[in-house]
């Protein structure tokens, strides 16, 4: 059975989803976003945090991940504005240079939450990039993906 593009009418023109008659459900998103950071970024952590004249990093792209979240639909053309029931973001730093940013996000709602966690997973690499641009532009995001999608017609999860 051939898929149709979801945002596209029968003319190729766009439109916003119908979710009218769909019932409401609980449904859950993760992503992740990766970003690689230079030596001379990773030499300015204090224990688990890289503080600059911009703030603490890491809790400032948490924050912006969680406020990019909520504001998904004033981002992304024909995205549902929703009422988020949760939004989690966490980094942490791995031994090789990498930063993972994982966010999950929540709604009990008629459509999925997948873009909210891909664009607060992307807006907290992108606020690391920025507040870290000072030391180093060697400043590498090399993944945003989702991992798992629950609720809705079918569930994802990368294996």
């Amino acid at each position: 059975m051939k898929k149709n593009f979801s945002h596209l009418t029968k003319n190729g023109e766009p439109t916003m989803v119908d979710v009218s008659d769909k019932g409401v459900s609980h449904r859950i998103a993760i992503a992740r976003s990766m970003v690689i950071l230079a030596p001379e970024i990773l030499e300015q952590f204090q224990k688990d945090e890289i503080h600059t004249k911009k703030g603490p990093v890491f809790q400032t792209a948490i924050l912006a991940g969680i406020m990019a979240s909520k504001k998904t639909s004033e981002l992304i053309p024909l995205c549902h504005p929703l009422g988020l029931d949760g939004c989690n973001v966490t980094i942490e730093l791995s031994d090789s240079q990498e930063v993972e940013i994982i966010c999950t996000v929540k709604t009990s709602g008629k459509t999925g939450v997948e873009m909210e966690a891909l664009t607060g997973a992307s807006v907290a690499a992108l606020t690391i990039y920025d507040m870290c641009k000072g030391f180093s532009h060697h400043i590498l995001i090399k993944e945003t993906r989702l991992l798992e999608k629950i609720g809705g017609k079918n569930d994802f999860k990368i294996a």
